[in-house]
């Protein structure tokens, strides 16, 4: 099973871009979806999650800045980034961290 991660591309710092995680899973609503990034010779790290109840958690770097959300109707999860900053820029990829399942990653690139 794999996620679909799509939405990146090239953004001038401080602008916008919307995420989007397409889950296919029959269980979708009743588990926690999770983004992820991965930059140049970096470690993959959190970004943000949100529980199959709407809770939210995210890295301190991104607070107040990224809006993660969830449609159970579309079975799609968003990650809303705003103020974008240089250090933003990777490689983001959205997982169900019970279930193990990964998408494929989506390019995010913020020129300063």
């Amino acid at each position: 099973v794999q996620l679909q991660a799509s939405g990146g591309g090239l953004v001038q710092a401080g602008g916008s871009q919307r995420l989007t995680c397409a889950a296919p899973l029959s269980i979708f609503r009743f588990i926690t979806i999770a983004w992820h990034r991965q930059a140049p010779g970096k470690q993959r790290e959190l970004v943000a999650s949100i529980t199959s109840t709407g809770r939210t958690n995210y890295r301190d770097s991104v607070e107040g800045r990224f809006i993660i959300s969830r449609d159970n109707v579309k079975n799609m999860v968003y990650l809303q980034m705003n103020s974008l900053r240089s250090e933003d820029t990777a490689v983001y990829y959205c997982n169900a961290p019970e279930q193990g399942y990964w998408g494929q990653g989506t390019q995010v690139t913020v020129s300063s």
